[in-house]
């Protein structure tokens, strides 16, 4: 047992048992698959709606007779108190719980059952294995990190332990970038991963140097972008700077990979863990090569119902299908802004994730944010509350944006009803309004 397998193994953590149930489902014919894969949609649904009340309040005719009577479950449907939404039978003690990054505006925690987490682990490493990496080969991970004392210390832990070494997004200036290249020129990286934005952020950098990563750290051969879209001509920056494969990642925290890039460059489904859907502003399916919404059932996670869970993204799914897997053909959304502050510093707009995590967590009080920057040192803070944020929590928002950011800053709030999304149904939760 390699040591990454182990450490998982004595947090309850069944790696290699996750990983066998996802082979015996990929050895199903084609057709095998598609008839079990309905059977375990509708398995899920039946057991959450007889054991989740929250959930079964959802259905106003009693059991569905068609799978498109189920009704759409949004994320603010979920964001109770845990004890609350599990379903009957299981206890926080006893499964993974974490909670949404908010990107999406909605943040909440939720709960996996260690099984349904063991599973998604070993989709990790099955997929992983396809770009020929193995689970706890040295990751450059390009990401946020807490910097209060005690979740710090909580995440360099959980990444000493994950072997990875974590490059903080808050400031991507030179020179902090410049600090992690010659990080790359001491480390054997296998790979990269990270924000999408803030990988751009060092491939540029590299570029404007004249610099090929993998020329000072030949063991790089892959990076995986994830969190927000990659395009063509980001890609095409990352690949020239980086001197390796750059694959797309697709995911939701609460899930698990919802689509990731294979050998060829397709974007495949998960499909041996998630049904996922497309469909119309009716709640209707679209037909595959239409753009929809997309509306994800997680088929083993008895924890929680996330059963037609609409993610807030628009996608669409291609015509083509390979084997037992449909392909992901496009994902519209999920791009942020970098704050550029008075002293020059970039800091990715993910970074505001962490700036409102101490509301996140203190019993709900905020159910969406978005923050605009609308000079150099002023930024807007929307919000949607049943009530105003109090003098303590704004101190506490400030407080935090000197921490992240930097001091002298200003920050205006304002309690809103709703919050518009953009045109593709996402709420980007920061916007530059500067550049």
């Amino acid at each position: 047992m390699r040591f990454f397998d182990f450490i998982l193994f004595i947090k309850g953590y069944n790696l290699k048992k996750g990983y066998n149930l996802l082979k015996r489902i990929q050895k199903k014919t084609d057709d095998e698959f598609e008839n079990w894969q309905s059977e375990e949609k509708w398995k899920i649904l039946k057991f959450h709606y007889q054991s989740n009340e929250i959930f079964r309040s959802k259905f106003s005719d009693g059991f569905p007779l068609t799978w498109n009577e189920v009704p759409i479950m949004g994320k603010k449907d979920l964001q109770f108190d845990l004890e609350k939404i599990l379903s009957k039978g299981f206890h926080k003690s006893d499964l993974y719980i974490s909670n949404t990054s908010g990107s999406s505006g909605h943040p909440f925690f939720f709960a996996k059952t260690k099984e349904c987490h063991s599973l998604t682990w070993g989709i990790i490493k099955e997929r992983y294995e396809r770009h020929g990496l193995i689970l706890g080969d040295k990751q450059a991970r390009f990401y946020g990190i807490p910097l209060t004392w005690k979740e710090l210390l909580k995440e360099k832990v959980k990444d000493y332990f994950a072997n990875r070494v974590r490059f903080p997004v808050f400031d991507l200036s030179d020179k902090i970038l410049e600090n992690y290249l010659n990080r790359f020129k001491k480390t054997n990286f296998k790979y990269i991963y990270g924000y999408t934005s803030a990988i751009v952020m060092f491939a540029k950098y590299l570029f404007r140097n004249n610099i090929i990563l993998r020329d000072l750290c030949p063991s790089l051969k892959l990076c995986i972008v994830t969190s927000e879209v990659c395009n063509v001509e980001d890609r095409a920056i990352m690949e020239a700077g980086f001197g390796c494969k750059v694959i797309n990642e697709y995911g939701a925290s609460e899930l698990d990979f919802i689509a990731i890039e294979d050998e060829k460059g397709d974007w495949i489904i998960t499909e041996e863990s998630l049904f996922v859907e497309i469909l119309d502003e009716s709640n209707q399916p679209v037909k595959n090569g239409e753009e929809g919404k997309i509306v994800v059932t997680s088929l083993f996670n008895k924890a929680m119902p996330f059963i037609r869970y609409e993610i807030g993204d628009i996608g669409v799914i291609s015509k083509i299908k390979k084997g037992k897997y449909r392909i992901l053909h496009s994902l519209l959304g999920r791009t942020n802004d970098f704050a550029i502050l008075p002293s020059g510093k970039k800091a990715a707009g993910l970074t505001f994730y962490y700036i409102s995590k101490s509301l996140l967590e203190a019993n709900g009080v905020m159910k969406e944010f978005v923050i605009k920057q609308i000079t150099l040192d002023t930024f807007l803070y929307e919000y949607v509350s049943d009530r105003e944020l109090n003098d303590d929590e704004r101190k506490s928002v400030l407080e935090m944006m000197d921490l992240y950011l930097e001091p002298g800053l200003s920050v205006q709030f304002e309690k809103k009803d709703t919050i518009n999304r953009t045109g593709s149904g996402k709420l980007k939760h920061f916007h530059n309004l500067v550049n």
